[in-house]
């Protein structure tokens, strides 16, 4: 495989790797496979759906410089099917992110007083 073709997989794994921290700073994404999975599969089947069909009409192509040339569901190559559940999940653990920093930075502070007068 050539880096061409090996270009959109590794594009997949950069939105991985960069986004995957953020469950360690609230995303909990991968804490929680069913919340998770309930959210994929919806969006999965549609888009996936919809890709077939449009590849299927002619509407769109891929082009095989850029691709592993392996195919699977509906003929879709794998970096497509792959795309599908990549990018959903860069965008939960990104917005879970952001929800629990938010929402840290909006708890009230104690003042260093308070934290010395604990009981």
């Amino acid at each position: 495989m050539t880096l061409d073709q090996a270009r959109y997989l590794l594009i997949l794994a950069a939105c991985v790797a960069v986004t995957a921290p953020l469950e360690f700073f609230g995303g909990k994404v991968y804490r929680r496979p069913v919340r998770l999975a309930k959210s994929l599969l919806p969006v999965f089947a549609v888009f996936l759906a919809w890709d077939a069909v449009a590849t299927a009409g002619g509407v769109w192509t891929f082009n095989p410089l850029y691709l592993s040339g392996v195919r699977v569901v509906f003929g879709l190559p794998l970096e497509e099917v792959l795309f599908f559940v990549v990018v959903p999940i860069c965008g939960l653990l990104t917005y879970g992110c952001v929800e629990a920093l938010l929402a840290r930075a909006r708890r009230p502070r104690r003042s260093r007083h308070e934290e010395d007068v604990r009981p």
